[in-house]
This record gives structure tokens, C-alpha cells and sequence, in this order.
């Protein structure tokens, strides 16, 4: 294994900051949100940030950074000060690529140009939008706040503020059909210059969108509706030279978001802020999982009272580095490298296993020995997943 390590590119380092705050919980939101009404204690939230990125810094020491991403809840609530403060403790505590990426996430309710000329002076040279739907009345039904006019607004001056600008779709809507996604998706990608974020809906545990569903008064698109619309947002996408890289994400070459790109490679990052996740290598040897805790004010109070608000540090075994490289890795089209999988597992794939796969349209090799997953096997990657794992 020692002579294949060295011969892997190295998928970087990063820091996400979890701002945990909105002005309302969507009701398919499983994320770490929360509302509050009476207002937050902003300048204490961003000690306590500086406090975590401190201790993680000692954590991970020599590593450069190469992207900042600011995730919530909804970061464009933050004052521009605060987002400022943050980039430049980063700064203080790890080497910073100059090219580095510095993503946030906004919210077209809360975008103004004063706002994001403040965001870009604080330097933010990225921003993704939660636009989520081109259409008055699924924008009611999914709980946003904007309408379509907001949204396209936001839009033009995203773009006219920073240099790189996504924003987010989700598809497979009650009622929906691929003609009228269709439809929906040309107006986005006509607005999308690099980069797109398209979401099936899926139900998950614990929202609104759940206890509607179990109560029948929710219905989402058939398995073969939902596949059709699928294929309607590859074929349109990969006509207007923004094609898929990942499973839920279109960009055109080279504007990929390289912050998500250090996920799905499986590199390192940080996490801090209340309910933010890690992957470091410590100096000890072996990969760690980090989390921290996900309620704002206890996280708060734990991270003033002793310096971090981990509730997790655990090292990964190998089996579940290999578990997790092949989760994150094959949502990718370029795929995973086998001699990686081996490196962090210390074993190779099952040939006959990955000889059926093939056989059977769901993975293949790429010319330069990768094993990627189809256009047939992504609609089914976890069980393309747990076969390979197997």
C-alpha cells in the first residue's frame, strides 16, 4: 500500500461554517435549522466560531486551504462583519490558497446589494442561491418565501456582484411533469452561466413533508415519472454545456464547486458552528470523524465553557473509510480510483462483483482505469453502492 499512496492527488483541505439560523423551516428541510424570533447574539455566535476554528487549527496543522463554504440555515442572514471576521481568523490560523474558493449560501429573501457588496469586500468570491423553483406556486408549496420575481432578481445581482454564482432547483414536485420541467429547467439554464444544483424531492424522517406524506395528502411522482423527468434533466443539461459531474450537480468544465469536490474526493475538512461535520487525518494516524452539537445555544454555551463544541471525535476503521469513499466517490462521473479504495482499505474489489455490475449497464471503466457508474446505475447508486462495499 505504501507505494500506491503516493502516487494518489492530494483532494484538499477545506472549512465549512454551519450558520444555523432562518426565517422559516421549510417543510421538506431536514438540514440543522432554526428559527428564532427574538433575534441572535451575532458577535457572541462569532467568538465562539473563532474559539472552534482555533482548536481545529491545532488539530490539522500545515494544511492549506483550499475552500471556505458558509452553509446553514441561511448564512446570508449574517452581517457581512461577521462573515468578514470569520475568513479572516481562517486566515490567521492555516495557509490560505490565493486561489482559493469562498462559497455562500443566500437565500433570494434575504439578498441586497449593500449585503453582497459586503460579502465580496469580506471575501466571498462565490454564492449559491436556494432559488428551488421558477414557478409562484410550488415556491408557495415547498414554504419559501420568494416568488419568482425575488428569485430572478436575486439572481441579477449575484451575478453582477461576484464572479462565480449556482443556484439550486428542486424537481420531482407533487403533480409535476417532465414537460412542464422541461420547460422550467430551459428558463433556469438560460440564467445558469457555470454551475446548477438540480435536487430530486425526497421525503425525509422528521419533517412536515413526512407527516403529510404518511397522511396521504402528499403525493409525490411515480418511480417512472421520476425517471423520466431524470433523463429530461441530463439531456438538457448536457445540450446547454452544463452536464452533470455529480449526481444532483451541472457545471460547465472547470466551474465545478471545488469545495464539494473535497467531499466527494474524500479530502479533509473542518467543521465548525452548531451541527457541523468533519474529516480530518490526525497526527495520531487514522481518519476522524467530527460533529458537533447541532443546538445552537447549547453548542454555544459548550464551546465558552470548554473550548469546542465536538460531541464526536472517532476514528473511521478501514471498512468504514472504504464505506464512505465509495458513497461519496461514485456520485461523482468521473468516478472512483480502485487503487485509492485499496490504499484506504487495504483490500481490492471483488472482480466477479464488479464484472456483474458491468454486465448488468451500472458501473464501467473509464480509460484511465476508474470505475465509474452509468446513466442506468445512478437512479439506483445506493444499491450500486452496497454491492460494490459488499
Amino acid at each position: 500500500m505504501a507505494s500506491i499512496a503516493p502516487m494518489i492527488p492530494d483532494p484538499g483541505f477545506g472549512v465549512y461554517v454551519h450558520w444555523p439560523f432562518c426565517l422559516s423551516k421549510c417543510p421538506y428541510c431536514d438540514f440543522n435549522s432554526h428559527v428564532r424570533r427574538g433575534g441572535i447574539e451575532e458577535d457572541r455566535y462569532l467568538s465562539a466560531i473563532r474559539i472552534e476554528l482555533k482548536q481545529r487549527a491545532a488539530l490539522t496543522h500545515g494544511r492549506t486551504v483550499r475552500s471556505i463554504f458558509f452553509g446553514g440555515g441561511t448564512p446570508s442572514l449574517m452581517a457581512p462583519e461577521t462573515v468578514a471576521g470569520v475568513i479572516e481568523t481562517i486566515g490567521k490560523l492555516w495557509k490560505v490558497d490565493p486561489k482559493a474558493e469562498i462559497t455562500l449560501e443566500a437565500n433570494p429573501t434575504s439578498v441586497e446589494a449593500g449585503r453582497f457588496r459586503g460579502y465580496r469586500e469580506a471575501g466571498v468570491n462565490r454564492v449559491s442561491l436556494g432559488v428551488q423553483a421558477l414557478n409562484d406556486a410550488d415556491l408557495k408549496m415547498l414554504g419559501r418565501l420568494h416568488n419568482v420575481e425575488e428569485a430572478l432578481r436575486a439572481l441579477d445581482t449575484a451575478a453582477a456582484t461576484f464572479a462565480r454564482t449556482s443556484f439550486d432547483l428542486i424537481y420531482a414536485r407533487p403533480g409535476q411533469t417532465p414537460k412542464a420541467w422541461a420547460s422550467e429547467l430551459k428558463e433556469a439554464l438560460a440564467r445558469a452561466p457555470e454551475h446548477l444544483s438540480l435536487y430530486q424531492l425526497t421525503i425525509e424522517p422528521d419533517t412536515m413533508f413526512e407527516q403529510l406524506f404518511r397522511a396521504g395528502k402528499l403525493k409525490t411522482p411515480k418511480a417512472d415519472v421520476a425517471r423520466d423527468l431524470w433523463d429530461v434533466t441530463q439531456e438538457l443539461t448536457e445540450k446547454a454545456g452544463l452536464p452533470a459531474y455529480e449526481i444532483s450537480n451541472h457545471a460547465r468544465p472547470g466551474c465545478e464547486s471545488r469545495h464539494n469536490l473535497i467531499y466527494w474526493r474524500y479530502g479533509e475538512y473542518v467543521g465548525v458552528g452548531p451541527g457541523a461535520h468533519g474529516r480530518i487525518v490526525s497526527a495520531r494516524g487514522g481518519r476522524r470523524a467530527h460533529a458537533t452539537e447541532s443546538h445552537p445555544e447549547m453548542w454555544l454555551t459548550v464551546v465558552e465553557s470548554e473550548g469546542t463544541g465536538l460531541i464526536e471525535d472517532e476514528a473511521l476503521s478501514l471498512e468504514e473509510q472504504g464505506d464512505e469513499f465509495l458513497l461519496m466517490g461514485l456520485r461523482l462521473t468521473e468516478g472512483i480510483d480502485p487503487a485509492r479504495f485499496q490504499a484506504l482499505t487495504g483490500k481490492r474489489f471483488e472482480a466477479s462483483r464488479v464484472a456483474d455490475l458491468i454486465a448488468n449497464n451500472m458501473v464501467e471503466y473509464t480509460r484511465q482505469g476508474r470505475i465509474r457508474v452509468t446513466s442506468e446505475g445512478f437512479p439506483v447508486l445506493d444499491a450500486v453502492v452496497a454491492d460494490l462495499a459488499a
